[in-house]
């Protein structure tokens, strides 16, 4: 019995569990806890074939590079073949270079340039994948903030039970066991979003030259003052403040209470994700970004704990506030975004977002060693929560941003140019 039968009188989408949602939190659940697994699997599996920690940074570093090249053009294929072709074209391929890769690690010894090479088309794959998802789901939703929010406390749920799903799994079976659960997970995933019915979206995309409507996407991303203001504060947050966090947190936490306090940090920090999640779904700020923000001024209190020598349980609470946080922007982030665009041009835009703001990430981690040799672990966390501080308060100054209202989910398809 469909969603639509069940409840007299209510459009199918009226309610948040109706067929196609519950399809696609499958699918999203599913991925992201072998998504969960892999970095697990990698970090093991690559220092056990004698590559060491380098060979690790370069598969990882494989895979990010593709598909911060990519990703822009997985935008203008989204909009021009739809998300749920790509996203089920892209799952199909990672299902099958994982299951490539769990067979190089059960055969034989392989070599770190084959490892490499599979990182790096799967990073294709992603590029692919991502754009797709901050339109799909206004397409099996309207209440886009309760489905964003439940999305993000699925997210926080995978990245406590990933790891641990992994280490007992390479504990017992070994690798290869690992990365085939992960080549399944994309196929359930896949399969979940192919069985999706989904609604007519309107498709803008013409078969001008892709350069060309890279061109466009980016005009419209400009002309909507919030979105460059906020991915432009990301950027300054992912070198100074995101990107550091993960490699100073591990340093200073393992020095001080080892291996099983830096377990209970990043757990600590996954509960505060679906706190913040939850958050989400109850509360309905009138200016979601400008709630958002303020909130994730509270995230400062992880790194001054962390770089102050204090315990781990306060650390933990610290660790704790940093999810929470984090996690309730996510949803009035991605809510804003899915109401305030335009279908016709929402996957080229979540597109610039991605890079936008995943681009920093790497710079940041790779800049935490060098600074903290030179200035100290903790006076570098101390500058990272005084950035923090005055970023947000910077970016919150921005009228545009302070100003943008909660939009109701019918609107996400005007083809206006919202938001400006």
């Amino acid at each position: 019995m469909t969603t639509a039968t069940c409840d007299v009188g209510l459009p199918a989408r009226s309610r948040l569990w109706n067929r196609d949602f519950r399809l696609y939190f499958t699918a999203r659940l599913v991925s992201l806890l072998g998504d969960a697994m892999l970095p697990v699997a990698l970090l093991y599996g690559v220092v056990e074939l004698g590559y060491g920690t380098t060979g690790v940074g370069l598969v990882l570093a494989a895979q990010v590079l593709p598909f911060a090249a990519f990703v822009l053009f997985g935008g203008v294929l989204a909009d021009r073949f739809t998300p749920q072709r790509m996203m089920v074209g892209a799952d199909a391929a990672r299902f099958v270079l994982q299951a490539v890769t769990a067979t190089a690690f059960a055969t034989g010894h392989p070599a770190l340039w084959l490892l490499m090479v599979l990182s790096g088309l799967s990073g294709v794959g992603t590029a692919a994948f991502q754009p797709g998802l901050a339109s799909i789901i206004t397409q099996v939703s309207n209440d886009l903030q309760r489905a964003n929010a439940v999305t993000r406390v699925a997210e926080a749920m995978a990245s406590l039970g990933g790891p641990a799903i992994a280490g007992l799994l390479i504990a017992v079976a070994g690798v290869p066991v690992v990365l085939a659960a992960d080549s399944a997970t994309f196929a359930v995933s896949g399969i979940c979003l192919l069985m999706l019915r989904l609604p007519p979206v309107i498709r803008s995309v013409s078969h001008e030259s892709t350069w060309r409507n890279l061109l466009e996407g980016w005009h419209e991303f400009r002309i909507r003052t919030w979105m460059p203001s906020v991915i432009l504060a990301w950027i300054v947050l992912g070198i100074t403040v995101w990107g550091p966090i993960r490699p100073l947190a591990t340093i200073l936490v393992t020095d001080h209470h080892g291996a099983s306090g830096l377990g209970l940090m990043w757990t600590a920090y996954g509960a505060g994700g679906v706190v913040g999640g939850l958050a989400g779904v109850r509360f309905r700020p009138k200016h979601p970004l400008r709630i958002g923000a303020a909130g994730l001024l509270a995230w400062s209190a992880w790194p001054l704990v962390l770089a102050a020598g204090l315990s781990l349980s306060e650390v933990c609470v610290g660790a704790a506030i940093g999810g929470a946080t984090t996690a309730f922007w996510s949803v009035m982030w991605s809510t804003s975004v899915q109401t305030h665009i335009p279908a016709a041009v929402l996957n080229r835009i979540s597109a610039y977002e991605l890079a936008g703001s995943l681009i920093a990430f790497p710079i940041g981690q790779a800049l935490a060693g060098p600074v903290s040799n030179a200035i100290g672990a903790g006076p570098a966390l101390y500058a990272s929560a005084t950035v923090l501080v005055v970023v947000l308060i910077a970016m919150m100054s921005v009228p545009a941003v302070r100003h943008l209202g909660a939009r109701a989910a019918e609107n996400r398809n005007s083809p206006e140019g919202l938001g400006r």
